[in-house]
């Protein structure tokens, strides 16, 4: 099991910093980001949070899962693995409209 966290539906208000507290009542957290707009430099809504051990990751899910933050409800569940991204040009492999 991974003990890399996966955190939705953030109020934009949430920093790195104030993301670590509240995840560290549940045990070390290594690292906390929160994914920033690089044109805004606004919060996406979403970040990441690394825990010491898989058991301390599961703690902070249980716990935080589904809880008020400033009004919203947040999504706490285990971080899936990056995807590959496709082409940087666009193609998909479809056929051209023109």
């Amino acid at each position: 099991m991974s003990s890399k966290i996966y955190v939705g539906n953030l109020p934009y208000s949430v920093t790195n910093e104030s993301l670590q507290s509240n995840f560290g009542e549940f045990g070390d957290v290594t690292s906390a980001k929160v994914m920033m707009d690089r044109d805004t430099g606004r919060s996406k809504g979403f970040g990441f949070v690394e825990m010491a051990s898989p058991e301390m990751a599961q703690a902070a899910i249980n716990g935080l899962n589904g809880q008020s933050v400033d009004g919203r409800s947040i999504v706490v569940n285990l971080a899936r693995p990056m995807e590959p991204r496709g082409a940087s040009d666009g193609y998909r492999g479809g056929r051209s409209s023109y």
